[in-house]
């Protein structure tokens, strides 16, 4: 009995189905995935950027300080290295056998005998006048 009845449903042409489009929220995640890993890149970028402008700023009071002592430092070489050449110049005079004799006598009381002494007076009119 079920076989032979007919359906009372008149067959009709199937709707065209309506397709939905369900690309448009696959298309909307890889971009927001994009979007926040663009900024989380930005702002790791820009924090990364304060930290190190903060250092720098840190270290500037710092770096001219030490600019200053430097400059003091190396005035105080020039100083120095000339100190040392005047005594390494006297050092080597000092132990020079042709000056040997220039040296004992700047550092001793004693005149070489050969040497003969000029006093100079400071009474030049007795030696200008003629002696009657």
């Amino acid at each position: 009995m079920n076989a032979t009845q007919q359906s009372r449903r008149t067959l009709q042409a199937p709707e065209p189905r309506r397709h939905r489009r369900t690309h448009q929220p696959r298309r909307s995640q890889p971009y927001r995935a994009i979007a926040l890993e663009t900024f989380a890149k930005l702002a790791v970028n820009v924090t990364l950027s304060i930290a190190a402008v903060t250092a720098l700023v840190q270290l500037l009071p710092y770096h001219f300080s030490t600019q200053a002592k430097l400059r003091e430092i190396r005035e105080e070489v020039k100083q120095t290295q000339a100190r040392v050449n005047g005594l390494q110049n006297e050092f080597k005079r000092a132990f020079d056998p042709q000056q040997a004799k220039t040296v004992m006598q700047n550092n001793s009381y004693l005149v070489d005998p050969t040497r003969i002494n000029v006093v100079l007076d400071n009474n030049l009119e007795q030696l200008t006048e003629p002696q009657d």
